[in-house]
């Protein structure tokens, strides 16, 4: 397995080695003692949620507040998807940019955000199925989104016309989010992570 730390401090991509012969294929797609290794702490597994999606649909941009928030352990296991991580922690050195990693069912990569951190995903093919391991439970009182098409964050949809959901359509802006301090704080998501390796 190797693990790479994306240009956004947090996040992480992972590659597994792929074990394939005439039978099919076997993985490891995750392994808490090496994640825990390269981030610092484990990775509590509160819950384990499952994503399908039409080709050229885009879910996100969407992030929980912190504390607690919610560190998700994302890959695709069917189809391809570009997972996209925002860099939405007011204060963050990388403020305001995102970065983009294709997973598919040919590589098997997945991705890494700590809390703070928002996250989306443009489907690339029909059935795109994603999987989220993830370390809290679903706090509807907690959860955020931004919309996934504001200029501000210039996010290069790799499709013409993305599909969004009605809740994603009318999500704030970066700028609205901002204007209402309503974001990630930088400085707490740090004291958050530190307080997880002293667990």
């Amino acid at each position: 397995m190797k693990i790479r730390q994306l240009s956004i401090g947090g996040a992480w991509e992972i590659t597994p080695v792929l074990h394939g012969d005439p039978r099919g294929l076997f993985t490891e797609f995750y392994r808490f003692d090496h994640l825990a290794a390269e981030i610092g702490h484990p990775l509590r597994l509160a819950q384990g949620n499952l994503s399908v999606s039409a080709r050229g649909v885009v879910r996100g941009v969407h992030y929980a507040d912190v504390p607690r928030g919610q560190a998700k352990y994302v890959t695709c296991i069917r189809g391809a998807v570009l997972d996209v991580v925002v860099d939405i922690r007011v204060g963050s050195p990388t403020f305001g940019r995102w970065e983009g990693v294709q997973l598919d069912d040919v590589d098997r990569r997945a991705v890494y955000l700590s809390e703070g951190l928002g996250h989306a995903f443009c489907a690339l093919t029909d059935d795109a199925t994603l999987t989220y391991l993830v370390s809290e439970t679903y706090n509807p009182t907690g959860e955020h989104d931004l919309h996934p098409l504001d200029p501000d964050l210039a996010i290069a949809w790799p499709v013409e016309e993305p599909q969004l959901s009605a809740k994603d359509a009318k999500a704030p802006t970066l700028k609205q989010r901002i204007e209402e301090g309503s974001l990630p704080d930088y400085a707490t998501c740090q004291r958050y992570t530190e307080s997880l390796r002293s667990q």
